[in-house]
């Protein structure tokens, strides 16, 4: 496939490096592009989903945002990945925790992504598929957590469908947050899965870097402001990893 631009993306594929950090929010994309890159520029604005191309310690990377939910973070990574030439993505978004033990503005460093979507109908497998994150990547990323000290929590992570969940009258141990906490799950998130599965088809690699925002148990949470803006842990970590990844 290589018809371009798209109907989601107005560029050329030299305008994308091969590694892209995807936040969901458009204004944090261009957060990391004014405050982190070198020449940063714009190279995408369909629909206000901003995109940047620049360079980080010398390292091509660009920023887009990949917006809310599954079906978003397919369009835009699909595309990325078949037309624009990108090899490597790097979710980094937030999250709600589900565990004890991790605390608001902790990074999650996504292993697997568990879903409650039909995402992975589409490819008419015989069975249950298990996004996973690129284990190159994610080693990757540890390691340079531990470098900076940075307090991180490796994992499977939970992309679902819904934010609003009808369950009134349940009881709290009866909420679907509840049952994937007792499966180990550490955190929520909506688009992790996604992107998952689309790396897995086309060939091509990702790893989700979340920070939590809130904590689904404990009523712990961060303002909308301080999600744009206020996750830089988050931000270096992606970056750092960026510079060492080896296309």
């Amino acid at each position: 496939m290589n018809a371009y631009p798209t109907p989601h993306i107005n560029a050329a594929p030299g305008d994308f490096a091969p590694v892209v950090l995807m936040p969901g929010d458009p204004k944090r994309a261009r957060f990391i592009a004014e405050n982190f890159l070198t020449g940063a520029r714009l190279v995408n604005d369909v629909r206000g989903v901003q995109g940047y191309t620049g360079t980080y310690k010398g390292t091509p990377v660009s920023v887009m945002a990949s917006g809310m939910g599954m079906p978003s973070m397919g369009i835009y990574s699909y595309e990325l990945y078949h037309v624009f030439g990108v090899e490597v993505i790097l979710r980094v978004g937030s999250c709600g925790a589900m565990q004890d033990g991790i605390r608001v503005r902790d990074i999650i460093l996504g292993q697997g992504a568990c879903t409650d979507s039909r995402f992975a109908s589409q490819f008419r497998l015989p069975g249950d598929f298990a996004p996973l994150a690129d284990f190159g990547l994610l080693t990757l990323a540890a390691r340079t957590a531990e470098e900076l000290k940075l307090p991180f929590h490796v994992g499977n992570l939970l992309s679902s469908d819904l934010f609003y969940k009808d369950e009134e009258g349940l009881a709290p141990a009866d909420t679907a947050a509840a049952r994937w906490a007792k499966m180990g799950v550490l955190a929520v998130e909506m688009e992790s899965a996604a992107l998952y599965m689309t790396a897995a088809r086309a060939g091509k690699r990702a790893l989700a870097i979340c920070t939590v925002s809130d904590h689904l148990f404990t009523g712990e949470e961060t303002t909308s402001e301080q999600r744009q803006t206020g996750f830089t842990d988050m931000m270096t970590l992606a970056l750092e990893s960026a510079a060492k990844v080896k296309i």
